[in-house]
């Protein structure tokens, strides 16, 4: 299957998923926190750790649903993964719209309806993204198409973070009421995202299958290769790192706006700033994995990301104009980290397949998500936490040393974390482009062995009238003869 070519017509509807996804996904993890500490009145810490708690009960979703999906015996004609994404929509839709209502309850039961929606729309996510992430490594083998099915993914979740970004906070200020404008707003939002991934299950198609049988015991054997797959592990721990500096800058970046450079509506112009940054990632992926290969790209962005970071905060973090310039360089290089790394995992997929003999995508795949969730999970509890640590006070001026702590949360951290990662990734991921070529060779080598020993083992003999091998015949014959 290494030979089949994707149109851009299919990988722009696969990122059409990540869009829907994006447009809903996004706009919680921005302004959520948000709601919950100046609309819902729940103080930061509780907040916090919700994100935390619901990000642990998202990666145990997001596993048994990885599971489940790799178990089914009985595919439709729909494929294996596309129907997630035709039917989960919906519901991911209404439970992102039910985590901004506004119940006229006390503290104690606005913080329980906080924790159960925000849990529900995690399962709704896990239920659509876990199979949205696996039918990449479905459309095709080609490292060069992974590496833009990637691209094209982080592209359309960059212009959800611009939408969210850019749109939500001017479209909240337009309604009386800040409730209001978060429910009205996250409705439209929602809606759009529905939209976006019906087009990616129109436009998609699954063009790899599995030609063995699952067995019982299967998914279990993949789940336990998974804590002895060495790339996996390197991967997971890169992400962790990697992934959580990422959002720990999202949940907090709010913050930093309001009340550090004293511009809360920055978070427009830096969304827009963001999604052009991202522009490079998009058109020179690809060409560079071709010539230095995804890890070589991995390293590189997370390298220019902490060397931005560690400016923004030593040196021009507190003037607008040059922190918009630094932090759009620093956007850049996460970008070019961003898209290839979806394309480790498809990559680990067939390693996999070729160690255990079984190519189970929704495990495997679920396996990172629920890597990503605990990175996001922590970085979503640090803001909570940090914030209390710090002295703040919703609605109100902050202290020096308030301000000091959301600058070192917003820059110094995240770089921290990320130099951290790119050493571990660096002399510990061996999974490169080149072994993997050679894997999906062995692979298709053992596909047509198999395919021959098949064929073969359906020829029957030629017979004469009384049933006898063919080679009784010519026998017969030579003996007549003589």
């Amino acid at each position: 299957m290494k030979e089949i070519k994707l149109t851009m017509k299919e990988k722009t509807a696969y990122g059409l998923g990540d869009l829907g996804n994006g447009l809903m996904f996004q706009f919680a993890q921005l302004f959520l926190l948000k709601f919950y500490t100046d609309v819902l009145q729940i103080p930061a810490y509780w907040g916090g750790l919700i994100f935390l708690i619901a990000k642990f009960f998202d990666a145990i979703i997001d596993t048994s649903v990885g599971a489940y999906v790799d178990s089914r015996k009985k595919i439709s004609k729909r494929g294996k993964f596309r129907p997630y994404i035709l039917y989960g929509s919906f519901f991911l839709g209404l439970s992102t719209i039910a985590c901004f209502v506004s119940p006229n309850l006390n503290e104690t039961g606005r913080i329980i309806c906080a924790f159960v929606t925000y849990n529900i729309m995690g399962f709704f996510y896990s239920v659509v993204n876990i199979p949205y992430g696996s039918l990449a490594s479905v459309m095709t083998m080609d490292s060069g198409d992974r590496t833009s099915l990637a691209a094209s993914r982080n592209l359309t979740g960059q212009l959800a973070a611009l939408l969210t970004g850019a749109a939500v906070i001017p479209l909240v200020a337009m309604f009386t009421t800040p409730a209001m404008g978060y429910l009205s707003t996250v409705a439209v939002f929602a809606i759009l995202g529905v939209i976006s991934q019906l087009l990616c299950y129109a436009g998609t198609t699954e063009n790899i299958h599995a030609t063995v049988p699952r067995q019982k015991g299967d998914g279990w054997k993949s789940i336990k290769d998974l804590l002895t797959n060495k790339p996996f592990l390197i991967l997971s721990v890169y992400t962790i790192l990697s992934v959580g500096s990422m959002f720990l800058k999202m949940g907090i970046q709010l913050y930093y706006f309001q009340y550090v450079l004293g511009q809360e509506g920055l978070v427009s112009i830096v969304s827009v700033l963001s999604a052009l940054s991202i522009i490079p990632a998009v058109i020179f992926a690809t060409p560079l994995v071709n010539r230095i290969g995804k890890k070589n790209v991995a390293i590189i962005g997370m390298t220019g990301f902490t060397i931005a970071e560690l400016i923004n905060y030593f040196f021009t973090g507190h003037s607008i104009v040059s922190y918009l310039v630094v932090n759009t360089f620093s956007y850049m290089f996460l970008g070019f980290s961003n898209t290839v790394a979806f394309a480790f995992v498809n990559d680990i997929i067939e390693y996999s397949q070729l160690k255990t003999g079984i190519r189970s995508e929704g495990i495997i795949y679920s396996g990172y998500s629920f890597i990503r969730k605990i990175a996001q999970g922590v970085a979503g509890f640090i803001p909570g936490l940090a914030l209390t640590m710090v002295g703040y006070v919703a609605n109100k001026p902050q202290t020096s040393s308030t301000l000091s702590g959301i600058s070192m949360v917003y820059f110094l951290i995240p770089a921290i974390a990320s130099i951290v990662s790119c050493v571990i990734f660096f002399f510990g991921y061996s999974l490169t482009d080149e072994k993997h070529d050679e894997i999906v060779k062995e692979l298709q080598a053992q596909e047509n062995a198999k395919s021959a020993q098949k064929k073969s083992s359906e020829i029957e003999p030629i017979t004469d009238l009384n049933n006898q091998p063919a080679t009784d015949i010519s026998l017969a014959g030579n003996i007549n003869s003589k």
